[in-house]
């Protein structure tokens, strides 16, 4: 408890400052663009959309329609993806763990070239793309397997035998997706490399809506968690001499945060390096407590994604770079960082 209260100004501090950096990072979002507007623009726009004040017919159409669900979703996806990473970290035992580890982006990357290769991927739905859809079910799929493969007769995960797995349905996936490519129409192959390095250009707010929906539940849940967490780091039995049930809340949190993980996935593709960094980045500044851990790692997460699509659209003054591109260029220096100061510690 005496260790609990000693860090929590800082980690207070470190909250709220990444919180009021992360709106004023939304902002520079929505205010960058192929038509650079200034802040007082963004903020008059937004202003005007919900009856306070007015402002011009087309900023407000760029600001509201455009720019703003786009940084939104990017938040959206950060957050989750990071806040998944966390948990699976820690659930898993495994320090390497991300949320694509159950085999999620094989599966996912498996639906989205079932449609791009067969020309469905071109049509849209309520609220989506077929390819979203697609990616989604794929998702799911492949979640389901795993479960099936890796749960014990008595009814448990163990984190191990989902890790393996993961990577076994992963590998599964990732070889049908190469094998519809190479036998796919011209076009397939660089229609799925674009949607497999991620992006959230096309984030409407139609399509946002199961996403902060599932997003939001998950934070909330796993939050409501973050002691049972902390028992977890210390291994399974642990956990269960501090009265927790291990089968049910592993279920319930591999659940929630699978699910969430489709949701992105289907949102903005795969992005990486998120959900494996940020969870130990706000480590290394916090501690590993998880009730300081999980906040931080959601605003964290959310301003790394927001900031890597602004550069993805600012780079080059023609073309939009793939996230997962930048993600993986700011993520690669910081872990190696991180390694090298745990080094010094050890």
């Amino acid at each position: 408890m005496r260790e609990r209260l000693r860090g929590t100004p800082v980690s207070i501090l470190w909250l709220v400052g990444l919180t009021v950096l992360l709106l004023l990072s939304m902002m520079v979002g929505v205010a960058i663009g192929s038509a650079d507007l200034s802040l007082a623009t963004v903020v008059r726009a937004i202003g005007s959309s919900v009856g306070i004040g007015t402002s011009d017919v087309i900023d407000e159409n760029i600001v509201v329609q455009l720019r703003l669900p786009r940084v939104v979703g990017a938040a959206l996806v950060g957050a989750g993806l990071a806040v998944c990473g966390a948990v699976l970290q820690t659930l898993t035992g495994n320090q390497l763990a991300d949320p694509y580890i159950l085999g999620m982006s094989g599966g996912a990357s498996l639906g989205a070239v079932v449609v791009l290769s067969t020309g469905l991927g071109l049509g849209t739905m309520a609220g989506g793309s077929v390819v979203s859809l697609a990616a989604f079910i794929g998702s799911l799929g492949a979640l389901l397997l795993v479960f099936g493969i890796a749960v014990t007769r008595g009814g448990a995960l163990l984190p191990g035998r989902l890790i393996l797995a993961g990577v076994a349905v992963g590998q599964l996936a990732s070889a049908l997706s190469s094998a519809l490519v190479y036998f796919g129409p011209h076009g397939t192959a660089e229609r799925v490399m674009y949607w497999s390095l991620g992006s959230v250009s096309g984030i409407r707010w139609n399509s946002l809506t199961i996403t902060a929906i599932v997003t939001t539940v998950t934070v909330a849940a796993v939050l409501a968690h973050s002691r049972t967490l902390d028992a977890f780091a210390f291994g399974e039995r642990a956990a269960a001499s501090l009265g927790t049930h291990v089968a049910r809340t592993r279920w319930t949190l591999y659940t929630l945060v699978s699910l969430c993980t489709a949701v992105l996935v289907a949102l903005a593709g795969i992005v990486g390096f998120v959900g494996l960094v940020v969870p130990h980045m706000v480590r290394f500044l916090v501690g590993p407590l998880h009730y300081r851990v999980l906040p931080m790692t959601v605003v964290a997460g959310a301003l790394v994604v927001v900031w890597a699509d602004i550069i993805a659209r600012s780079v080059m003054p023609d073309r939009e770079l793939p996230l997962s591109l930048v993600t993986s260029v700011i993520g690669v220096p910081a872990f190696i960082y991180l390694l090298r100061r745990q080094r010094g510690t050890e």
